[in-house]
């Protein structure tokens, strides 16, 4: 990833991500920042309103702590179709798991493989940059039906739920790195 503020570094080796025709995936930069906090603001009303909770933390997460991710040198992607920020993924390595967050893909442009794409990328680059690696974990509301068919079309498997309000459960999911033996679940 870019240095903290600056353009986001030359991506030595993208693979072609799928999804629509000149879909480009590559880590963000400080330019992007702005268009990342609105695609994932506006991703994820339906989501805020799935759980009947417009406080859920992609939407009440400020700029400055978007920016705060790709300042501490996080993995932070941006894909980016005709010019336009269209999805972002995220994510932190805790040693042997890798915590994937704020999957957001615009909600004009979903359906079309890059929520998909996305997360194989940001796969590619955990597996080449992250060797301690061994697990890749997220966690999404029980309510974001379309989320858990994606997670789980892509060998994410439910390891737990957890109620964290009487509206509110959480579904946390694992699955290997490619490549990878995966880390023992954590109790």
């Amino acid at each position: 990833m870019g240095a903290a503020g600056t353009d986001p570094a030359p991506d030595p080796a993208p693979a072609a991500p799928a999804g629509p025709a000149g879909l480009r995936i590559r880590p963000a930069g400080a330019a992007d920042l702005g268009e990342i906090w609105t695609v994932q603001r506006a991703a994820y009303l339906d989501e805020a309103h799935a759980h009947g909770d417009p406080y859920i933390a992609p939407l009440t997460e400020t700029l400055a702590q978007v920016r705060a991710h790709l300042d501490a040198g996080l993995p932070l992607l941006a894909a980016v179709l005709g010019g336009r920020v269209v999805g972002t993924v995220r994510g932190r390595s805790t040693g042997p798991t890798f915590l994937v967050n704020r999957l957001a893909v615009a909600p004009d442009q979903r359906g079309r493989g890059i929520g998909r794409a996305l997360l194989a990328d940001l796969e590619r680059r955990v597996a080449a940059a992250f060797p301690d690696a061994a697990t890749l974990a997220l966690v999404t509301g029980q309510a974001g039906e379309g989320g858990l068919r994606l997670y789980r079309s892509l060998g994410y498997a439910e390891t737990h739920r957890e109620r964290i309000a009487d509206h509110l459960t959480m579904v946390h999911l694992r699955k290997p790195v490619p490549g990878r033996a995966a880390a023992p679940a954590a109790p």
